[in-house]
């Protein structure tokens, strides 16, 4: 019997003899938001610690706060720090299109004491997996848009007061007393127009936030491999 003519070729060329090129791995950005003190942050370095700096990186939506320099130093704590309006929500969009084509941006840094962009910038970018974290992603359709997959963190109001009382005064130098006001004044009120309908954009709701680990497992093992594989 006459043996077949069985064609072998080297994986690594293309059809016509030459180097194959392998695809490149896509650039995906998750956004993860929910209310101020839900615990966003934490899931998201949780994932970045866990998923490995190498291949992912970690924006905050609030070092875009606008720069309030040209404001009286006593008139700035009063803005409404939970509205859209003082987030430079332009910017983020202009970094976030550039990370998605793989390229490199410098985000701004802000100081929450006084109110004010700081001279230095961080600069990031080239990496297979972004994470961005803020209140109000969900907020803006120009960010939804930008975003891939969209994760909410759903945390009791009563708990998120306490953890955003205990950073305020011990990581952003406020008091007591200026916290509870910008609480009851625009945190709250804001949260109810703005934060909590926006989870109806969400792919995923997850409770419990940084100590769902269940949770955070499965969302770091999927989008490791959303980003791997292109």
């Amino acid at each position: 019997m006459q043996s077949e003519n069985i064609s072998v070729r080297d994986p690594g060329l293309s059809p016509d003899g030459t180097v194959a090129r392998a695809p490149a791995a896509r650039t995906i950005i998750v956004g993860i938001s929910g209310a101020s003190g839900s615990g966003k942050t934490l899931v998201a370095k949780t994932i970045l610690t866990e998923a490995g700096a190498g291949r992912v990186c970690l924006l905050g939506e609030d070092a875009y706060y606008r720069n309030l320099d040209d404001i009286p130093a006593h008139l700035r704590e009063r803005r409404n720090f939970d509205h859209p309006d003082c987030l430079d929500h332009d910017l983020l969009c202009q970094h976030l299109a550039v990370l998605k084509s793989g390229g490199t941006v410098e985000i701004p840094q802000y100081d929450y004491a006084t109110y004010q962009r700081l001279p230095n910038t961080t600069i990031i970018g080239g990496k297979s997996l972004i994470l961005v974290e803020g209140i109000l992603l969900f907020a803006d359709h120009r960010l939804r848009d930008l975003l891939d997959i969209k994760i909410y963190i759903d945390t009791p109001l009563d708990i998120c007061l306490l953890r955003r009382l205990r950073r305020d005064t011990v990581e952003r130098g406020r008091n007591v007393e200026t916290v509870m006001h910008q609480y009851e004044e625009t945190v709250r009120p804001m949260y109810l127009q703005f934060i909590e309908p926006s989870k109806r954009y969400a792919d995923l709701i997850v409770p419990r936030g940084g100590k769902n680990r269940i949770a955070i497992d499965l969302i770091k093992t999927k989008l490791v491999e959303f980003a791997t594989v292109g």
